[in-house]
Protein backbone atom coordinates (compact mmCIF):
# COMPACT_ATOMS: atom_id res chain seq x y z
CA UNK A 1 0.00 0.00 0.00
CA UNK A 2 1.37 3.41 -0.91
CA UNK A 3 1.38 5.91 1.91
CA UNK A 4 -1.26 8.54 2.45
CA UNK A 5 -0.43 12.19 1.98
CA UNK A 6 -2.09 12.91 5.31
CA UNK A 7 -3.46 10.96 8.25
CA UNK A 8 -5.31 12.84 10.97
CA UNK A 9 -6.30 11.40 14.32
CA UNK A 10 -8.87 12.34 16.94
CA UNK A 11 -12.27 13.89 17.29
CA UNK A 12 -15.32 13.15 15.14
CA UNK A 13 -18.93 14.20 15.49
CA UNK A 14 -22.13 14.87 13.66
CA UNK A 15 -22.67 18.64 13.58
CA UNK A 16 -26.32 19.65 13.89
CA UNK A 17 -26.22 23.29 12.81
CA UNK A 18 -29.13 25.76 12.58
CA UNK A 19 -30.30 26.82 9.17
CA UNK A 20 -31.44 30.11 10.74
CA UNK A 21 -28.85 32.79 11.50
CA UNK A 22 -29.21 34.98 14.58
CA UNK A 23 -31.66 32.65 16.34
CA UNK A 24 -31.20 31.05 19.77
CA UNK A 25 -30.99 27.28 19.77
CA UNK A 26 -34.31 26.89 21.59
CA UNK A 27 -36.05 28.83 18.82
CA UNK A 28 -34.40 27.20 15.79
CA UNK A 29 -36.89 25.31 13.61
CA UNK A 30 -34.66 23.61 11.03
CA UNK A 31 -31.18 22.16 11.19
CA UNK A 32 -28.60 20.77 8.78
CA UNK A 33 -26.61 17.61 9.51
CA UNK A 34 -22.89 17.69 8.69
CA UNK A 35 -19.73 15.71 9.31
CA UNK A 36 -17.74 17.32 12.12
CA UNK A 37 -14.85 17.06 14.54
CA UNK A 38 -11.72 19.15 13.99
CA UNK A 39 -9.18 16.53 12.78
CA UNK A 40 -11.89 14.90 10.67
CA UNK A 41 -12.61 18.26 9.05
CA UNK A 42 -8.89 18.79 8.43
CA UNK A 43 -8.79 15.54 6.45
CA UNK A 44 -11.81 16.66 4.42
CA UNK A 45 -10.19 20.04 3.80
CA UNK A 46 -6.99 18.40 2.56
CA UNK A 47 -8.97 16.06 0.31
CA UNK A 48 -10.58 19.12 -1.29
CA UNK A 49 -7.07 20.13 -2.33
CA UNK A 50 -6.61 16.77 -4.02
CA UNK A 51 -4.74 15.09 -1.18
CA UNK A 52 -4.97 11.39 -0.29
CA UNK A 53 -6.23 11.75 3.28
CA UNK A 54 -7.39 9.36 5.98
CA UNK A 55 -8.65 9.81 9.54
CA UNK A 56 -8.15 7.62 12.60
CA UNK A 57 -11.17 7.89 14.88
CA UNK A 58 -14.03 5.94 16.45
CA UNK A 59 -17.80 6.30 16.34
CA UNK A 60 -20.79 4.81 18.02
CA UNK A 61 -22.27 1.63 16.56
CA UNK A 62 -25.36 3.56 15.51
CA UNK A 63 -26.96 5.36 12.55
CA UNK A 64 -24.87 8.49 13.12
CA UNK A 65 -21.73 6.35 13.03
CA UNK A 66 -22.84 4.90 9.69
CA UNK A 67 -23.50 8.44 8.46
CA UNK A 68 -19.90 9.38 9.29
CA UNK A 69 -18.59 6.58 7.07
CA UNK A 70 -20.88 7.65 4.23
CA UNK A 71 -19.86 11.28 4.56
CA UNK A 72 -16.13 10.52 4.66
CA UNK A 73 -16.35 8.41 1.52
CA UNK A 74 -18.40 11.11 -0.15
CA UNK A 75 -15.64 13.63 0.52
CA UNK A 76 -12.96 11.25 -0.74
CA UNK A 77 -11.45 10.57 2.71
CA UNK A 78 -10.24 7.04 3.52
CA UNK A 79 -12.40 5.64 6.36
CA UNK A 80 -10.59 2.32 6.88
CA UNK A 81 -9.27 3.47 10.30
CA UNK A 82 -12.73 4.48 11.60
CA UNK A 83 -14.16 1.81 13.90
CA UNK A 84 -17.24 1.55 16.13
CA UNK A 85 -17.35 1.37 19.93
CA UNK A 86 -20.35 -0.67 21.13
CA UNK A 87 -22.33 1.00 23.89
CA UNK A 88 -21.20 4.58 23.25
CA UNK A 89 -23.20 7.02 21.10
CA UNK A 90 -21.65 8.94 18.23
CA UNK A 91 -21.05 12.50 19.50
CA UNK A 92 -23.28 15.36 18.39
CA UNK A 93 -22.38 19.05 18.31
CA UNK A 94 -24.89 21.91 18.21
CA UNK A 95 -24.13 25.59 17.70
CA UNK A 96 -25.83 28.96 17.55
CA UNK A 97 -24.95 31.37 14.76
CA UNK A 98 -24.62 35.03 15.65
CA UNK A 99 -22.17 36.68 13.21
CA UNK A 100 -19.59 38.04 13.23
CA UNK A 101 -18.03 36.49 16.33
CA UNK A 102 -20.56 34.73 18.58
CA UNK A 103 -20.97 31.00 17.89
CA UNK A 104 -21.77 29.14 21.13
CA UNK A 105 -20.96 25.45 20.72
CA UNK A 106 -22.56 22.60 22.67
CA UNK A 107 -20.84 19.19 22.69
CA UNK A 108 -22.81 16.03 23.43
CA UNK A 109 -19.97 13.60 24.17
CA UNK A 110 -21.53 11.57 26.98
CA UNK A 111 -20.93 9.35 28.82
CA UNK A 112 -17.65 9.28 26.90
CA UNK A 113 -16.88 10.05 23.29
CA UNK A 114 -15.92 6.95 21.30
CA UNK A 115 -13.03 8.88 19.72
CA UNK A 116 -11.42 8.87 23.17
CA UNK A 117 -11.39 5.05 22.95
CA UNK A 118 -8.68 4.97 20.25
CA UNK A 119 -6.19 2.41 21.56
CA UNK A 120 -2.45 2.23 20.93
CA UNK A 121 -2.52 -1.52 20.34
CA UNK A 122 -5.06 -1.13 17.55
CA UNK A 123 -3.18 1.53 15.57
CA UNK A 124 -1.84 0.72 12.11
CA UNK A 125 1.63 2.07 12.84
CA UNK A 126 2.84 0.99 9.40
CA UNK A 127 0.28 3.28 7.75
CA UNK A 128 1.10 6.10 10.18
CA UNK A 129 4.83 5.82 9.41
CA UNK A 130 4.13 5.77 5.67
CA UNK A 131 2.02 8.94 5.74
CA UNK A 132 3.81 12.08 4.57
CA UNK A 133 2.05 14.22 7.19
CA UNK A 134 0.52 13.08 10.48
CA UNK A 135 -1.88 15.41 12.35
CA UNK A 136 -2.81 15.00 16.03
CA UNK A 137 -4.60 17.21 18.55
CA UNK A 138 -4.27 18.20 22.18
CA UNK A 139 -7.85 17.00 22.71
CA UNK A 140 -6.57 13.50 21.97
CA UNK A 141 -4.26 13.82 24.99
CA UNK A 142 -7.05 14.64 27.43
CA UNK A 143 -8.01 11.08 28.47
CA UNK A 144 -6.95 7.46 28.22
CA UNK A 145 -6.66 5.33 26.15
CA UNK A 146 -6.57 8.08 23.50
CA UNK A 147 -3.66 9.80 25.26
CA UNK A 148 -1.36 6.79 25.03
CA UNK A 149 -2.47 6.13 21.45
CA UNK A 150 -1.78 9.73 20.42
CA UNK A 151 1.68 9.69 21.97
CA UNK A 152 2.45 6.31 20.36
CA UNK A 153 1.40 7.59 16.95
CA UNK A 154 3.43 10.79 17.30
CA UNK A 155 6.48 8.80 18.37
CA UNK A 156 6.09 6.37 15.45
CA UNK A 157 5.91 9.04 12.76
CA UNK A 158 9.24 10.52 11.72
CA UNK A 159 8.10 12.81 8.91
CA UNK A 160 6.08 16.03 9.16
CA UNK A 161 4.12 15.75 12.40
CA UNK A 162 1.60 18.49 13.21
CA UNK A 163 0.13 19.09 16.66
CA UNK A 164 -3.06 21.15 16.75
CA UNK A 165 -2.95 22.83 20.16
CA UNK A 166 -6.79 22.59 20.24
CA UNK A 167 -7.30 23.12 24.00
CA UNK A 168 -10.89 22.49 25.16
CA UNK A 169 -11.10 23.41 28.87
CA UNK A 170 -14.19 21.25 29.52
CA UNK A 171 -12.09 18.15 28.74
CA UNK A 172 -9.29 18.90 31.24
CA UNK A 173 -9.06 19.29 35.01
CA UNK A 174 -6.77 22.31 34.61
CA UNK A 175 -4.48 24.09 32.11
CA UNK A 176 -1.50 22.73 34.06
CA UNK A 177 -2.60 19.15 33.39
CA UNK A 178 -2.89 19.92 29.69
CA UNK A 179 0.53 21.61 29.62
CA UNK A 180 2.13 18.52 31.18
CA UNK A 181 0.90 16.26 28.38
CA UNK A 182 1.47 18.80 25.62
CA UNK A 183 5.08 19.05 26.77
CA UNK A 184 5.51 15.30 26.29
CA UNK A 185 3.90 15.42 22.86
CA UNK A 186 6.13 18.28 21.68
CA UNK A 187 9.13 15.93 21.82
CA UNK A 188 7.75 14.35 18.62
CA UNK A 189 6.30 17.37 16.80
CA UNK A 190 7.71 19.30 13.84
CA UNK A 191 4.81 21.74 13.33
CA UNK A 192 2.58 23.27 16.02
CA UNK A 193 -0.45 25.45 15.35
CA UNK A 194 -2.79 27.19 17.78
CA UNK A 195 -4.34 30.47 18.82
CA UNK A 196 -2.94 32.73 21.52
CA UNK A 197 -4.95 31.15 24.34
CA UNK A 198 -3.93 27.65 23.26
CA UNK A 199 -0.28 28.70 23.11
CA UNK A 200 -0.57 30.06 26.65
CA UNK A 201 -1.72 26.64 27.81
CA UNK A 202 0.95 24.81 25.80
CA UNK A 203 4.05 26.89 26.58
CA UNK A 204 2.94 29.62 29.01
CA UNK A 205 3.11 32.44 26.47
CA UNK A 206 0.24 34.27 24.78
CA UNK A 207 2.23 36.99 23.03
CA UNK A 208 2.51 35.66 19.46
CA UNK A 209 6.26 36.29 19.06
CA UNK A 210 7.16 34.87 22.46
CA UNK A 211 4.79 31.91 22.00
CA UNK A 212 6.33 31.04 18.64
CA UNK A 213 9.82 31.35 20.12
CA UNK A 214 8.88 29.10 23.04
CA UNK A 215 7.51 26.46 20.68
CA UNK A 216 10.67 26.69 18.59
CA UNK A 217 12.75 26.29 21.74
CA UNK A 218 10.92 23.00 22.33
CA UNK A 219 12.19 21.73 18.97
CA UNK A 220 9.21 22.64 16.77
CA UNK A 221 10.49 23.56 13.29
CA UNK A 222 7.44 25.59 12.27
CA UNK A 223 5.36 27.39 14.91
CA UNK A 224 2.09 29.02 13.84
CA UNK A 225 0.13 31.36 16.10
CA UNK A 226 -3.35 32.41 15.01
CA UNK A 227 -4.24 35.92 16.19
CA UNK A 228 -7.90 36.21 15.19
CA UNK A 229 -8.60 39.62 13.64
CA UNK A 230 -4.86 40.40 13.63
CA UNK A 231 -4.02 37.54 11.27
CA UNK A 232 -1.45 34.76 11.64
CA UNK A 233 2.22 34.61 12.64
CA UNK A 234 4.62 31.84 11.61
CA UNK A 235 8.19 31.23 12.72
CA UNK A 236 10.72 28.78 11.30
CA UNK A 237 14.45 28.63 10.53
CA UNK A 238 14.02 31.43 7.97
CA UNK A 239 12.57 33.87 10.51
CA UNK A 240 9.13 35.26 11.37
CA UNK A 241 6.41 36.11 8.86
CA UNK A 242 2.88 37.40 9.34
CA UNK A 243 -0.25 37.28 7.20
CA UNK A 244 -3.15 39.71 7.66
CA UNK A 245 -6.73 38.43 7.88
CA UNK A 246 -8.68 38.02 4.66
CA UNK A 247 -11.83 40.17 4.81
CA UNK A 248 -15.10 38.29 4.25
CA UNK A 249 -18.64 38.58 5.54
CA UNK A 250 -18.65 36.08 8.41
CA UNK A 251 -21.56 33.65 8.64
CA UNK A 252 -20.14 30.90 10.89
CA UNK A 253 -16.53 30.97 12.10
CA UNK A 254 -16.46 27.48 13.63
CA UNK A 255 -14.88 25.60 10.69
CA UNK A 256 -12.34 28.24 9.70
CA UNK A 257 -9.51 26.72 11.73
CA UNK A 258 -10.03 23.30 10.19
CA UNK A 259 -9.96 24.77 6.67
CA UNK A 260 -6.75 26.53 7.72
CA UNK A 261 -5.34 23.18 8.86
CA UNK A 262 -6.16 21.31 5.67
CA UNK A 263 -4.71 24.12 3.56
CA UNK A 264 -1.61 24.19 5.77
CA UNK A 265 -1.10 20.47 5.17
CA UNK A 266 -1.47 21.06 1.41
CA UNK A 267 1.30 23.65 1.59
CA UNK A 268 3.52 21.43 3.74
CA UNK A 269 3.17 18.61 1.25
CA UNK A 270 4.16 20.92 -1.62
CA UNK A 271 7.11 22.36 0.30
CA UNK A 272 5.88 25.95 0.30
CA UNK A 273 7.63 28.60 2.38
CA UNK A 274 5.91 29.70 5.59
CA UNK A 275 4.63 32.98 4.18
CA UNK A 276 2.90 31.36 1.23
CA UNK A 277 1.40 28.68 3.47
CA UNK A 278 -0.19 31.02 5.99
CA UNK A 279 -1.56 33.39 3.33
CA UNK A 280 -3.17 30.45 1.52
CA UNK A 281 -4.44 28.87 4.75
CA UNK A 282 -5.84 32.21 5.93
CA UNK A 283 -7.86 32.53 2.74
CA UNK A 284 -9.16 28.97 3.04
CA UNK A 285 -10.33 29.69 6.58
CA UNK A 286 -12.00 32.92 5.48
CA UNK A 287 -14.02 31.09 2.84
CA UNK A 288 -15.40 28.63 5.38
CA UNK A 289 -16.18 31.46 7.79
CA UNK A 290 -18.41 32.90 5.07
CA UNK A 291 -20.50 29.69 4.95
CA UNK A 292 -22.74 27.87 7.45
CA UNK A 293 -21.30 24.36 7.44
CA UNK A 294 -17.81 23.08 8.27
CA UNK A 295 -16.92 19.95 6.26
CA UNK A 296 -19.35 20.73 3.45
CA UNK A 297 -17.92 24.26 3.21
CA UNK A 298 -14.26 23.30 2.70
CA UNK A 299 -12.94 25.10 -0.40
CA UNK A 300 -11.06 23.75 -3.39
CA UNK A 301 -7.61 25.04 -4.29
CA UNK A 302 -9.14 27.03 -7.13
CA UNK A 303 -11.58 28.78 -4.80
CA UNK A 304 -8.77 29.80 -2.46
CA UNK A 305 -6.60 31.06 -5.31
CA UNK A 306 -9.56 33.03 -6.70
CA UNK A 307 -10.10 34.77 -3.37
CA UNK A 308 -6.40 35.57 -3.03
CA UNK A 309 -6.21 37.00 -6.52
CA UNK A 310 -9.45 38.96 -6.17
CA UNK A 311 -11.08 37.15 -9.08
CA UNK A 312 -14.20 36.20 -7.16
CA UNK A 313 -16.19 36.63 -4.01
CA UNK A 314 -16.90 33.56 -1.90
CA UNK A 315 -20.37 33.13 -0.46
Amino acid sequence: MSGHDLITMGRVSVDIYPLQVGVRLEDVETFGKYLGGSPTNVAVAAARHGRNAAVITRTGDDPFGRYIHQALRGYGVDDRFVTPVPGLPTPLAFCEIFPPDDFPLYFYRYPKAPDMEIRAGELDLTAIRAAKVFWATVTGLSDEPSRSATLAALEAHDGITVLDLDYRPMLWSSPDEARHWVDKALDHVTVAVGNREECAVAVGESDPHRAAAALRDRGVRLAIVKQGPKGVLAADDEGVVEAPPVPVEVVNGLGAGDAFGGALCHGLLDGWDAGRMIHFANAAGAIVASRIACSEAMPTTGEVEALLSGRGEES
